[in-house]
């Protein structure tokens, strides 16, 4: 079976590189060997951010005294949360599936092996192609704890299928992931402890926003061992895990009914014939790809988290893009300087953009505009007894380096910074531009 285009891994950059080129007229084939959607769709963003909705209205529930509502009693039920959930991902995998059949996409269901260049083995049924999109995702990094082979502990999966409360959950890793979980789990009324070996959490976004959150978190109740080690787990008589850590103060033990692993996750490079293309890897062994995305082999092409510039879902689109116009002989090339990222705790924290760590390592001629998103008076109208912050980094010039919101909705201002920071815009410049009023996107007027 000859196809010109051949696609393995059906999430967010191989359905969308598979929709691009149908609709372009390229004959597709797309191999998945779970769901299409990805991780991205199935057990990832989608999911997780219909869970933290539901949490965000509880936590609106219970506030809602604060402006002049009473809403008694206030409760929540998990299997009509993770219902939804499961209701939510079905419909936007049924429209992924919709797009595909529109662009004449061949879905094959099942584990596809790469023989060459131009060869692949899925199902015992042999297809030929001539170029190849390799986007087979990430998967979740299990550390080798002491211990943690005996104890029945909760991955992102686990997590997100949870139809019974625990009292307490300890979550190991204060990441993007750990963060939205501990942050879901605390609305429901669980009793959270983070445990993040860094002195920090959310390594990668702004310090500053970053230690904010912490705060606003642990005043909240959540409790957190930053720079602390997790050497050995146990399950306990009763049934909870004790958890044994080391760190600056020497070390303890913390005690939970649950225990979510979320240090991170790592890109898939085997067991699908990679070896077999005799691809160029980075020094830390990844994919190398040029501006086109594509790799040291001609018309193989690496997008989403095996090339290991950014493993986001959003990256991982727009590459895809990249890919595809390059095969269609299209003019593209792909950016980084503008890729936003998001936390969608309550409330949210986004950056696009540099950060002042990375501004200092390179020793770059900066300075920070910072105002409270109390400068909004949409923002005050509706965040009652909260405040937030937004900071911009300028060059010597005014233009926008990077742009880092603490405060709601910062998933939805943020891409208006990223649009600045791509086109290489001065701050000054959003004085040009009329906000509708009362916005709280008027912040950016404000700076």
């Amino acid at each position: 079976m000859d196809c010109q285009l051949a696609i393995i891994g059906g999430g967010p950059a191989g359905y969308t590189a598979a929709e691009l080129a149908g609709k372009n007229g390229m004959n597709v084939v797309l191999f998945e060997k779970n769901n299409v959607g990805g991780v991205c769709l199935n057990e990832g963003c989608i999911p997780t951010k219909t869970l933290l909705y539901s949490a965000k209205i509880y936590d609106h529930a219970r506030g809602a005294s604060k402006y002049g509502v009473l809403v008694q009693p206030e409760s929540v039920d998990m299997a009509k949360i993770v219902s939804r959930k499961s209701k939510v991902v079905r419909k936007l995998v049924l429209g992924i599936k919709a797009k595909l059949g529109a662009g004449q996409v061949l879905v094959v269901t099942g584990e596809a092996h790469i023989a060459d260049r131009h060869t692949i083995v899925c199902n015992g049924e042999t297809y030929r192609c001539g170029s190849m999109i390799l986007a087979a995702g990430s998967e979740t990094v299990i550390p080798p704890v002491d211990g943690l082979d005996g104890i029945d502990f909760w991955t992102h999966r686990e997590a997100l299928d949870c139809k019974q409360l625990p009292q307490s959950l300890a979550v190991i890793g204060g990441g993007v992931i750990g963060m939205e979980f501990a942050s879901f789990f605390h609305s429901m009324g669980v009793q959270v402890t983070v445990v993040e070996m860094m002195d920090e959490i959310l390594r990668g976004i702004d310090r500053e926003l970053a230690g904010l959150l912490r705060t606003e978190y642990a005043k909240k109740g959540v409790k957190f061992l930053l720079g602390t080690k997790v050497t050995e787990v146990r399950k306990t008589d009763s049934g909870t895990v004790q958890i044994y850590y080391e760190n600056g103060e020497g070390g303890g033990t913390v005690s939970s009914e649950k225990l979510l692993m979320s240090v991170g996750r790592r890109p898939v490079m085997k067991g699908f014939g990679l070896e077999n293309l005799g691809l160029e890897l980075t020094a830390r062994g990844h994919i190398r790809v040029d501006s086109h995305l594509e790799t040291s082999v001609p018309g193989v092409y690496a997008c989403g988290d095996l090339n290991g510039v950014s493993l986001l879902a959003h990256t991982a689109v727009r590459e895809a893009e990249v890919a595809v116009n390059h095969l269609l002989g299209k003019t593209d090339e792909m950016s980084y300087r503008a890729i936003p990222g998001v936390v969608y705790t309550n409330p949210e924290i986004a950056s696009v953009g540099k950060d002042e760590e990375t501004l200092k390592a390179e020793k770059a001629d900066y300075r920070v505009v910072k105002l409270p998103m109390a400068f909004s008076g949409r923002f005050v109208a509706e965040n009652e007894g909260t405040n937030g912050i937004c900071k911009a980094l300028v060059d010597a010039d005014g233009r926008l380096l990077g742009m880092h919101i603490l405060g709601n909705p910062a998933s939805e201002l943020i891409v208006m910074a990223g649009m600045m920071i791509e086109d290489g815009r001065k701050l000054s410049e959003w004085k040009r531009y009329v906000f509708p009023h009362p916005t709280v996107g008027e912040i950016f007027r404000e700076l």
